[in-house]
């Protein structure tokens, strides 16, 4: 074991030894792609249905068809996981944001103080609503969703945008209870 991997989380949670085909290939194609296999897959590794419901709502809310660029998608974790002050998120995603927007100070931004980073009207009303529902949630009313729509969202937007951030809270809160440590190679990702 590497000492990246040995550094995934605090937990003593051994990954199913050995990986089943199906994961060992998945494993294989994000270091054919991304030159690494994330922490948070391998921290999951310890039961394969938790790691395939995990990727599974993933890829359905950051990869497949939205309203939402992937850029935005990923603009929305990583304020979540700003907020929630979640260490492995905010270094993986905020990797993603640098690499999607060619703009390695928006990541910085992002990860900082969203309303610092220089955004469109509708990159604002997303990040608020995102914000809002992750400080209060039950504080959400009819004008919230009402800003959302005069920036340009759809009915279907605002539920893409509720359900990542809703993951990410989820998520942040797990990495954050396991002390789940981000891949070093992110943190210099894309500057």
């Amino acid at each position: 074991m590497t000492e990246e991997q040995s550094k995934v989380t605090a937990l003593d949670l051994p990954p199913v030894d050995p990986l089943p085909d199906d994961t060992r290939r998945y494993f294989e194609v994000c270091e054919e792609k991304l030159g690494l296999v994330p922490n948070v897959l391998r921290a999951y590794a310890f039961d394969i249905d938790k790691l395939n419901a995990f990727t599974a709502m993933y890829n359905d809310l950051m990869l497949a068809d939205s309203g939402l660029s992937k850029l935005e998608r990923e603009m929305i974790a990583v304020v979540v996981s700003s907020i929630n002050r979640c260490w492995y998120c905010q270094a993986a995603h905020g990797a993603a944001v640098r690499q999607l927007s060619g703009d390695p100070v928006l990541g910085e931004a992002l990860v900082m103080n969203y309303r610092v980073a220089p955004l469109d009207p509708r990159q604002r009303a997303m990040l608020d609503f995102a914000a809002k529902l992750t400080e209060s949630s039950s504080r959400i009313e009819e004008s919230d969703r009402a800003a959302l729509r005069a920036a340009g969202f759809g009915d279907r937007d605002i539920w893409d945008i509720a359900a990542v951030a809703g993951f990410f809270n989820m998520t942040n809160r797990i990495a954050s209870a396991t002390d789940m440590q981000p891949n070093p190679a992110y943190h210099g990702a894309h500057r």
